[in-house]
């Protein structure tokens, strides 16, 4: 994400034991994860990739996720060593009491999607944080590495 100069590890995920999108360790703060049982970045469908936004040591991956703007660019070397290009078009934050999976997960336009999700709004030290940050990007080209 060159806007926020963010350059990162992805690692496969799955979903946690409750059902929800698994994150990486918190441990890494500078890992991102990829949703491995949706479609790869830059193939038909919606590909998920999921960060911290800060951790107990200090800032991590995602911190400035929510200042990303509609025309960003994010870009993302998936294993057959091809870039995938996307561009933003929208960054939404939502209540994580509210918050809209069909709109997220789901993919209305037919074509290679991507969101980037962290946690935002305010933060509660029992609680986390109140909200999800959630960037839409879509496909707008493939190149070689």
């Amino acid at each position: 994400m060159p806007r926020i100069s963010i350059e990162a590890p992805v690692v496969g995920m799955g979903l946690d034991p409750k059902g929800t999108l698994a994150t990486p360790p918190v441990d890494d703060p500078a890992l991102v994860g990829w949703y491995q049982d949706g479609p790869s970045p830059g193939e038909a469908g919606t590909s998920l990739l999921v960060g911290h936004r800060d951790t107990r040591t200090g800032p991590a991956i995602f911190l400035n996720l929510n200042i990303l703007n509609p025309g960003d660019i994010v870009n993302v070397v998936r294993a057959d060593h091809r870039i995938a290009q996307f561009t933003v078009d929208a960054v939404k934050t939502y209540k994580k009491e509210a918050f809209p999976d069909a709109e997220v997960y789901g993919n209305k336009a037919g074509r290679p999607e991507l969101r980037v999700i962290t946690c935002g709004g305010t933060f509660d030290k029992k609680k986390g944080y109140a909200s999800n940050v959630v960037v839409f990007a879509h496909l707008t080209g493939v190149k070689s590495v």
